[in-house]
């Protein structure tokens, strides 16, 4: 079984930055990609940034340029940097971690850290 655990989240004010953490564990898997979703009330969950074992990084239109998307892959952790943030950026934000265990392929989900931007 593999876990995923997210920190890092909190209160900050509009402008300010974060950095949100996930770590996967677990025994007998690889790690495809790592990335991050939110989800603010009321809403669907949406994808905020990727980034492969190649190395290769997607991110949001509404995050590009202020979020930085890190992971390391000899620990299966991956950081999300998060500046200049602005209240819509307010929601819980999700690690997900695509796994490869023996012949299957799994999404795995962490259960959230909430970020909250004021004004």
């Amino acid at each position: 079984q593999v876990q995923v655990a997210e920190s890092g989240g909190g209160l900050v004010q509009a402008g300010g930055s974060l950095q949100l953490s996930c770590a996967a564990s677990g025994r007998d898997f690889s790690v495809q990609h790592m990335g991050w979703y939110r989800q603010a009330p009321g809403t669907e969950r949406e994808f905020v940034a990727m980034l492969t074992t190649d190395g290769i990084t997607n991110y949001a239109d509404s995050v590009k340029g202020r979020f930085t998307i890190s992971r390391d892959n000899t620990r299966n952790t991956a950081s999300l940097q998060m500046n200049s943030l602005k209240p819509e950026d307010t929601a819980l934000y999700y690690c997900n971690v695509r796994v490869t265990i023996g012949p299957w392929t799994q999404d795995r989900w962490g259960q959230g850290t909430q970020v909250t931007v004021s004004v």
